[in-house]
């Protein structure tokens, strides 16, 4: 079966042979080719070299971690969605490997059908749709070929960081709950509120002043359009 037939390659860096084993198997029925690295220094070489559609990461590795690892490919421009999966139920690893740049969060041990949905659902997410540029001022957010710009200067956001902000562009003065966005943007519940407070922080930290996301206190957030 070759990768075009394929829902794409999934990379995954993980240390425990018996839980990569496990994401393997049931990516491989799903229709996904599957890499696996055991090390920091592997997996970024690999998503370097390999272009995955989407990387699942463990967040203790031997050598490199995996928040440095994410650190490193934001850096680079790189915006493939990262799936983060850690032993801890520690809410501030949760919160700075959003705040880094990653897409989701698992926390073991977790079902291999529920990763397998999450990749589904950001993989969904990032399948690029044609529409119209949106202009506001000097903000450009081409949805089709997924690249934001302010002044014609590229703005690197990821793959959920630019979902979040097409999905409130796209339905401009319309304000919605922190579930809402959960639901629509994320495509489940369960990551809790502070999820979306940090990709909205994030997304207004990169666009600075062109930012079209306000907050309607005690309800959620909108994007404002001319």
């Amino acid at each position: 079966m070759s990768e075009s037939q394929t829902g794409g390659l999934v990379l995954v860096i993980e240390d425990e042979g018996v839980i990569a084993d496990l994401q393997r198997l049931y990516l491989t029925r799903e229709g996904f080719v599957v890499h696996v690295e055991t090390t920091g220094e592997g997996g970024l070489a690999a998503a370097r070299s390999l272009r995955p559609a989407a990387i699942v990461l463990d967040i203790r590795l031997p050598g490199m971690d995996g928040m440095t690892l994410c650190r490193t490919l934001r850096a680079e421009g790189n915006s493939t969605p990262i799936i983060f999966v850690t032993a801890r139920d520690d809410e501030v690893d949760r919160i700075v490997g959003l705040e880094l740049g990653g897409d989701d969060y698992l926390t073991k041990p977790f079902s291999p059908r529920e990763l397998v949905a999450r990749i589904k659902a950001v993989l969904r997410r990032t399948n690029p749709t044609q529409a119209a540029p949106i202009v506001i001022g000097g903000l450009q957010v081409d949805i089709g070929a997924r690249r934001t710009s302010i002044d014609g200067v590229a703005v690197e956001l990821t793959a959920t960081e630019f979902d979040l902000l097409a999905f409130l562009l796209t339905r401009p003065g319309q304000v919605f709950s922190r579930e809402q966005l959960l639901a629509h943007v994320w495509g489940y519940e369960g990551l809790g509120s502070r999820t979306v407070d940090v990709h909205v922080a994030q997304v207004r930290g990169k666009l600075g002043e062109a930012s079209p996301i306000r907050t309607v206190r005690g309800v959620g957030y909108a994007a404002e359009r001319p």
